[in-house]
């Protein structure tokens, strides 16, 4: 049995490790300062994991979870373009200064290995396509260099002071957990929540833009590889994490729409800045060095959200009528 320190327990990529990390029977050592987390994703958990309210800028506190700890799942982040572009010095602060402080703390902790949550942002608009690991770098966003800045971060922790860390680029994670209600939430998890209320759904842009939409078991499968494979073969290293297919918002509206039976066109709206155009993964060296391959697609995963969407709101609609009739 191991013992893994999830950063951002409390949010939809991390509660959705710290079930997996259960359930193949190890330990886990949660921590989130719930600004973004959600406290109820942990809820049919929260008695088996050691979960703490701290921020990972708090460095002592940050040390005691680290210590006796084999794998971090670093998960913690201001995850939106758009809130870095409003909010440039907030975000370098979680994202940046808090990579650090966590890298710092398992350093000094031993921990074996540092995971990090990377982001495919960091690729920028390359007119090549799919994105693989060697293009470089072009982030259009506060957020995309705050991320990337993290990856050198871990990279130059592996190469100074022998931490294994290994980086994984996301590629548009949703499922189910994430939530909808920020103006910041995920375009799937937004395009779920305004159907099902009634609502029609904001495109911004003319909705052509695509992107490797991939399902959250997908990312929890290569968070598990990447602890896993040879030191030798992943540290300071940055993989793809995607299905390597894309897909534009309109087709991702247009099938959300067909499941849930909604009949009204989106409204569109002016691009965001920062905004990236188009994003496929290549999935070569992830699938060479890591073992990875998506275990759902793209439209199998959306099918599992939206029924997941659908029992929340069941669930929901159950919860307000016991709560009228015991009133």
């Amino acid at each position: 049995m191991a013992r893994y320190l999830i950063t951002g327990v409390a949010g939809f990529i991390g509660s959705s490790l710290a079930h997996h990390v259960l359930q193949q029977g190890h330990e886990v050592i949660g921590i989130d300062n719930l600004v973004g987390g959600d406290v109820h994703n942990l809820d049919d958990i929260i008695r088996d994991i050691d979960f703490r309210v701290i921020d990972i800028n708090e460095t002592l506190r940050l040390r005691e979870c680290c210590r006796g700890v084999d794998y971090v799942l670093h998960q913690a982040a201001l995850a939106s373009v758009p809130r870095s572009i409003r909010e440039p010095q907030v975000t370098h602060v979680a994202n940046v200064d808090g990579t650090l402080s966590v890298l710092i703390a398992a350093r000094d902790a031993g921990v074996k290995r540092v995971v990090y949550a990377a982001s495919s942002s960091a690729y920028g608009d390359k007119s090549s396509h799919p994105k693989n690991e060697d293009m470089i770098p072009s982030p259009l966003s506060p957020y995309a260099a705050q991320k990337l800045a993290g990856e050198y971060y871990v990279k130059s922790f592996w190469h100074v002071y022998g931490l294994e860390g290994v980086c994984l680029r996301y590629f548009n994670v949703f499922g189910p957990r994430q939530g909808s209600d920020s103006p910041y939430s995920g375009v799937i998890a937004k395009f779920a929540s305004e159907i099902l209320k009634g609502n029609t759904p904001l495109i911004f842009g003319d909705g052509n833009q695509s992107r490797d939409f991939t399902y959250i078991d997908n990312v929890v499968s290569a968070n598990m590889l990447a602890c896993m494979a040879p030191a030798q073969d992943v540290s300071g290293r940055v993989f793809n994490v995607g299905t390597g297919q894309s897909h534009s918002l309109n087709q991702t509206y247009e099938l959300m729409a067909h499941y849930l039976s909604f009949k009204k066109a989106p409204l569109y709206t002016a691009p965001r800045l920062g905004d990236v155009l188009h994003s496929e993964a290549d999935l070569t060296l992830s699938r060479k060095t890591l073992g990875y391959e998506p275990l759902h697609s793209f439209k199998d995963g959306l099918a599992k959200t939206v029924g997941w969407f659908l029992e929340q709101e069941a669930s929901a609609i159950t919860k307000s009528t016991q709560y009228r009739m015991v009133g």
